[in-house]
């Protein structure tokens, strides 16, 4: 990176975060600093949800799954659209007729204690991790291939987006994701342009998803009914909707943003704003991946994306391994580029078995091209090399460094550093309110000021960011990262759905059997986790539907629940 690109980075960034600063400052006022005094328009709300939902982790992992699957990963949102709509329809009333802070407080009213707080901790667990996992996987990136420092990376990024949102509270949160989301955007439509232009002379947009279909990257939509397979369109429709129905309607980071809403129709608006636009941003990122698949069909990539950690290694013992597979990787993709140029040839001709036959001897290089990729990846895991498993997660950047001019490299930076501290800032400014609310609040002091619990807000605000730096200082992940998000969310998100099902509409059933049902439910998704090779999104099914069995069942046992146990339970 250049002088330019690092001041486009430190003033974007700290500019943000300034503004943030200056715009907000709630005082004593507990609904204000939580909620943002609930005047917040449609389309802050629909930004907000999407800069909070979409981390850096979308932007920076979501195009290598794109160059290494293709479009298949678009399925996990098939079902969000839906998802929206059920949770504008039947969450959101509620959530506002009762004048909640967070959702768990609505456990309470139809429940009882302890089942609020078991959601609330639920909550917590999955969220805590999550937001270290935000913080870690853009910094991990970032940090390997810029050569900056692991741990000086996460700090600082860490403590820039800690301040505003422990000063401001919601409407910091709401007012900085807005111009995050605008870099996001521009960043991206940035390099979307620049790819179109650094694509081989002569090479047509046709030419290239046409060769991005010869190799199986353009195959969106799976009807496989193979529940071992990760992406299909049924795991992606009814796994998809499960798990985007409890993310948006029960997890706080979430809630958080519409319930700051003028009214119910501009919360709405603001949700139904993500389900118009959710999908076709997933698959401008994906097909962004996949063109960039063309280009280094035509450009030598190097054999192993993370270019830094194959070089250390390269210098050790397995050296010589690695160069002779780099060699074979190279004398690979040379045959594939003529292949490929051969077969573009043909088509426009007309030759179709001219066309049949290079494309048959491009697939043959590829795959020998592939095989060199694999058995490097083998030769790294062997030895323990930091974060080997997966270099999928390196593909965008490695481009934008090596493709993009200066100015839209700090740019493209700039925008991976909003994504990650829009997130972020929704996840902690969620984590402090749960806390105050749900617990110190609850639990701890039930009678105090309003300045008080804004104060105590604050102080957990501040507790999560920094249990979150020191979850980022210490993680390792093998998966790719876009996915390791989404694991770590099904395995706990559909337990809680189903709690939040069954207050809808299980309406005989009462807190005790809901509690022991929930927990049985969470012991079972962790045993299927580590014991049933399926795909993860199966899992937000099973978790709400075995809670919601569980919690007739116990019922049944226990017998009625009394009267109150409808209460509050219908729209």
């Amino acid at each position: 990176m250049s002088g330019l690109d690092y001041t486009i980075l430190v003033v974007t960034m700290l500019g943000i975060a300034g503004y943030g600063v200056w715009r907000t400052k709630a005082g004593g006022d507990l609904n204000a600093y939580i909620k943002g005094a609930g005047e917040t328009r449609w389309l802050t709300i629909g930004l907000s949800v999407m800069a909070t939902q979409a981390s850096a982790i979308t932007f920076l992992s979501t195009p290598g799954q794109g160059y290494e699957s293709g479009l298949g990963f678009v399925q996990n949102y098939f079902g969000a659209p839906l998802a929206l709509i059920v949770v504008a329809t039947v969450f959101l009333p509620i959530y506002r007729r009762l004048r909640v802070y967070t959702a768990y407080e609505y456990l309470g009213h139809r429940f009882d204690p302890k089942t609020r707080l078991l959601g609330a901790g639920l909550f917590l667990l999955q969220r805590g991790l999550g937001a270290g996992i935000t913080i870690y996987a853009p910094a991990i990136v970032l940090s390997t291939v810029m050569g900056w420092r692991l741990d000086a990376t996460i700090v600082c990024s860490g403590l820039i987006v800690i301040a505003y949102t422990v000063w401001g509270g919601c409407e910091a949160v709401n007012v900085t994701q807005k111009y995050q989301i605008g870099v996001i955007f521009a960043g991206m439509v940035a390099a979307f342009v620049v790819l179109l232009h650094r694509l081989p002379a002569g090479l047509s947009m046709t030419d290239a998803l046409t060769i991005a279909g010869g190799f199986h990257k353009m195959k969106a939509v799976d009807f496989s009914l193979d529940v071992d397979r990760r992406y299909t369109i049924w795991s992606g429709v009814l796994g998809g909707m499960f798990l985007a129905l409890s993310y948006f309607g029960t997890d706080q980071s979430q809630v958080q943003r519409y319930l700051s809403g003028t009214s119910l129709r501009e919360s709405r608006l603001g949700l139904m704003f993500n389900a118009v636009f959710k999908i076709p941003m997933q698959f401008f990122i994906l097909l962004l991946g996949v063109l960039i698949f063309v280009f280094y069909q035509f450009e030598r990539p190097p054999v192993y994306f993370n270019r830094a950690e194959w070089t250390l290694q390269a210098r050790g013992g397995p050296g010589g391994r690695l160069r002779a597979l780099d060699a074979q990787f190279a004398s690979a993709h040379a045959d594939e580029r003529r292949g490929l140029e051969a077969w573009v040839g043909a088509r426009r001709s007309g030759d179709h078995s001219g066309e049949e036959a290079a494309r048959a001897a491009a697939a043959a290089a590829q795959e020998r091209a592939e095989a060199a990729r694999s058995e490097t990846k083998a030769v790294l895991r062997s030895t323990g090399a930091h974060a080997s498993a997966n270099d999928a997660d390196y593909v965008f950047i490695t481009f934008i460094l090596d493709q993009l001019p200066h100015g839209l490299i700090g740019l493209l930076v700039a925008a991976f550093f909003a994504a990650a501290l829009s997130s972020k800032s929704g996840e902690l400014n969620a984590l402090g309110s749960t806390t105050t609310v749900d617990i110190y609040r609850h639990v701890v002091r039930r009678e105090a000021s309003d300045a008080h619990y804004v104060a105590a807000s604050k102080w957990f605000t501040a507790m999560w960011g920094l249990v979150a730096i020191g979850f980022a200082l210490f993680a390792n992940l093998a998966e790719n990262l876009i996915q390791a998000v989404n694991i770590l969310g099904s395995v706990f998100y559909g337990v809680v759905l189903g709690l939040f099902l069954v207050a809808f509409f299980l309406k005989r059933v009462g807190g005790t059997a809901a509690f022991w049902a929930a927990l049985a439910s969470q012991a079972l998704v962790f045993a299927l986790y580590f014991t049933l090779p399926i795909s993860y999104l199966w899992y937000n099914v099973i978790g709400c539907a075995a809670c919601m069995a569980l919690s007739l069942a116990i019922q049944a046992v226990l017998g009625s629940a009394g009267p109150g146990a409808a209460q509050a339970a219908t729209p």
